[in-house]
């Protein structure tokens, strides 16, 4: 029997969760002694703990934001930053720990590697547990591996471009996210080398009352292609989990890159990550983004057209139910002559739910012949929810073509009448009115890579909609 009525985004399949086991767990809190230890376990070189020391200080001194949702409950003296699974990481599957393994394999990792991807990296907790990449993709030299072997194996090209995307004093909670970094991706293509399958790495927080900050630094050389997937998820507890994480990316001149990422946090999650790419002349950057977890998300990725004809697009959409408040949007400057951006985002709130799309577009004077495109549409299924949209367009020169379409409304009776009058219920009705409305965004996704995807984006999740 169809699953038809309008429900929020049902978490079960998510929420089960291991008992917190682990080899080490930080003290809660942040302070000197306890960047200094994270590192110290990690046995990191100096040049690394100087820029964890210099990000603690940073972040000491800036505030917290006041322009989006309240943060005001975060308590850092109540979070654990490092979390230490039982294991080391495993190139082999079946040498992952049991019960980590069990947790994967019922979010169809092991299987999605073994039809669809070019490698994969499982992070838990704080640390990968298990990385993986075909042997055809090392012969070809493409790197993908986990941020701790990349300092170690790769620490010229590492040290080059870690941090220069994202700067430490960008805002205060990237500057915690470098003080305590741990676990993520290194990706390297090099030039005129095109992966044909994608890579993924998930993200799984299992630790209550704890933090994940892993880092996810590509480099797309010069025209190279590569689609990266970026997975996330956490069982609920009844006290707040933090997310900042970083994703700095770098795409060379001609060189391709598709980023798509579903973020599906426990509504106790305040999930506030940062990601930022710099493309190159002739390059593109898509983004494809999912929303549908946490309690709060501060989430703005941002693309920097730093070369003549440099091109990204934006593909984005979030749900928001009861109790949550996802503040989401993206950011783009055009820095060079003839580049283009597309933003396409589209929200759906209920049950008090709070969806927020917010934007900037800057468009510099030496960016002529530009052109930018902006949609977002906001679609409340009761009375009792909200939708905004927040843009911000600074546009320099006259020599460009821009656009801005925003839309915020709730199901028209008229329309739900319309297809009740062709026999569908009313709940059978609002259904295709949100499956039609969200189909735009969600055919972007890679549904066939990652099973949780295809439950998220379709939006056929047990008790979701309809």
């Amino acid at each position: 029997m169809p699953k038809t009525k309008v429900e929020d985004v049902n978490q079960n399949f998510y929420d089960f969760k291991n008992a917190d086991n682990f080899e080490f767990k930080m003290d809660k809190g942040l302070s000197e002694e306890i960047v200094r230890e994270i590192s110290s376990k990690k046995n990191e070189p100096d040049w690394v703990i100087e820029i964890r020391l210099k990000a603690l200080e940073i972040y000491q001194k800036l505030e917290l934001p006041v322009w989006g949702p309240d943060l005001s409950e975060l308590n850092m003296d109540e979070i654990s930053t490092y979390v230490k699974p039982k294991t080391e990481m495993k190139e082999k599957w079946e040498d992952v720990p049991e019960e980590i393994k069990d947790t994967f394999d019922k979010l169809g990792i092991p299987k999605a590697e073994h039809e669809y991807l070019a490698g994969v990296g499982a992070q838990y907790d704080s640390e990968v547990v298990y990385h993986s990449i075909k042997e055809e993709l090392l012969k070809q030299g493409v790197i993908y591996t986990d941020i701790d072997s990349a300092i170690r194996d790769y620490p010229e090209i590492f040290r080059e471009y870690f941090t220069k995307c994202v700067p430490l004093s960008e805002h205060k909670f990237i500057a915690l996210h470098y003080a305590v970094f741990s676990g993520g991706s290194f990706v390297y293509v090099p030039k005129g080398v095109k992966l044909e399958m994608p890579l993924q790495s998930y993200f799984r927080l299992n630790s209550p009352e704890s933090g994940q900050f892993e880092h996810t630094l590509i480099i797309v050389d010069e025209g190279a292609s590569l689609q990266f997937i970026e997975g996330c998820s956490a069982p609920k507890y009844n006290k707040v989990n933090l997310h900042a994480g970083c994703v700095e990316l770098f795409v060379k001149e001609g060189g391709y890159l598709r980023y798509s990422t579903i973020e599906n946090w426990s509504k106790n999650m305040l999930n506030l990550n940062t990601k930022k790419a710099i493309v190159e002349k002739d390059a593109q950057v898509d983004w494809v983004s999912g929303s549908f977890g946490s309690k709060i998300s501060m989430l703005y990725p941002m693309s920097v057209l730093k070369g003549e004809n440099a091109k990204t697009e934006y593909t984005g959409i979030s749900f928001a139910g009861k109790g949550q408040n996802l503040d989401t949007g993206f950011k783009v400057a055009h820095l060079a002559p003839n580049t283009s951006s597309v933003i396409n985002s589209r929200s759906i709130s209920k049950n008090g739910g709070i969806a927020t799309y917010r934007s900037l577009v800057s468009i510099l004077p030496n960016a002529t012949g530009s052109k930018c495109s902006v949609t977002c549409d906001g679609l409340m299924l009761d009375d009792i929810s909200r939708s905004d949209t927040i843009p911000v367009n600074n546009v320099e020169t006259c020599d460009v073509e821009f656009s801005h379409e925003a839309k915020v409304g709730k199901i028209s009776d008229e329309a739900i009448f319309y297809l009740m009058t062709r026999g569908l219920s009313e709940e059978d009705a609002k259904a295709m009115i949100v499956r039609g409305f969200a189909n735009p965004i969600s055919k972007e996704f890679p549904i066939e890579y990652a099973v949780e995807m295809n439950r998220l984006i379709n939006l056929e999740l047990e008790g979701s909609i309809g």
